[in-house]
This record gives C-alpha cells, sequence and structure tokens, in this order.
C-alpha cells in the first residue's frame, strides 16, 4: 500500500460515515412524518399490525449501530495516520499532512493557510509522501 493510499483511508471512511449521518436524519424525518389514514375497511391477515413508523425506527437503531462501529474506526485510524505523520521530520510537511489528512482541507485552503502558491502545496505533499513510513 502505498502513502497516499494509506492516508486516504481516513477520507472514504469519513465520507461513508456523514452519508450515513444523512441517511439517519432522513429516516428520522420519515418516521416522525404523519402517514394517511385509510378509512376504507380491509381484511387483510397477512399485514403487519405495526404502525408504519415502526420499520423506520428499526431501521435508524440498524444504521445507528452500524455508524457507531464506523467513528469507532474512524477515530482509530485517524490516530494511526496522526502518529504516521508524527513520523515525518520536516514541520511544513507534517503540518501539510495533517491538513490534508486530518482536517480534509481542500488543496487551495492548504494554500492559503500556509501561506504559499498551490504549486508549492504539491511539491511539499509529494515531498511528505516520500517521507512518509506507512505501518504494516
Amino acid at each position: 500500500m502505498t502513502a497516499k493510499e494509506y492516508l486516504g483511508q481516513a477520507y472514504r471512511l469519513n465520507e461513508i460515515v456523514n452519508s450515513h449521518l444523512a441517511e439517519i436524519d432522513n429516516l428520522r424525518a420519515l418516521a416522525s412524518s404523519i402517514s394517511s389514514s385509510n378509512l376504507g375497511e380491509r381484511v387483510d391477515h397477512t399485514r403487519s399490525t405495526d404502525p408504519p413508523f415502526v420499520r423506520c425506527v428499526c431501521k435508524i437503531i440498524d444504521m445507528e449501530r452500524e455508524l457507531c462501529a464506523n467513528v469507532e474506526r474512524l477515530i482509530a485510524l485517524k490516530k494511526e495516520i496522526s502518529n504516521s505523520i508524527n513520523t515525518v521530520a520536516n514541520a511544513d510537511e507534517k503540518m501539510l499532512l495533517r491538513y490534508r489528512y486530518i482536517n480534509n482541507y481542500s488543496w487551495g485552503k492548504i494554500g492559503i493557510l500556509m501561506n504559499v502558491s498551490n504549486r508549492t502545496v504539491h511539491r511539499i505533499h509529494s515531498a511528505a509522501l516520500q517521507n512518509l513510513i506507512v505501518p504494516n
């Protein structure tokens, strides 16, 4: 695994967590919405007698469990990545790696924070990737 692939794991996991959060919000909105009543008389012995929001609540609970597991993995991965970044000797390289892979900042924002051009940001990034020791 290359240094870039190793560091990129946290970004992907962070996106998965954000996706789960959005889906849970949508399910909560769906569970709290009022469904229309069916005034017609129907006899159906195979139909569930649970209210419609119960399925949403069950899905929310399952998704929250999965979200917690992903958040725990993300925290552990970011800690591991942070420890790897700490092994880089150059302060600018270390700061750039933190901005990019721990804080998920864009290249433009990193350039502004470090007060350097985009070209310099990419040059520092390339050097930082060369100097980073990827754990096994």
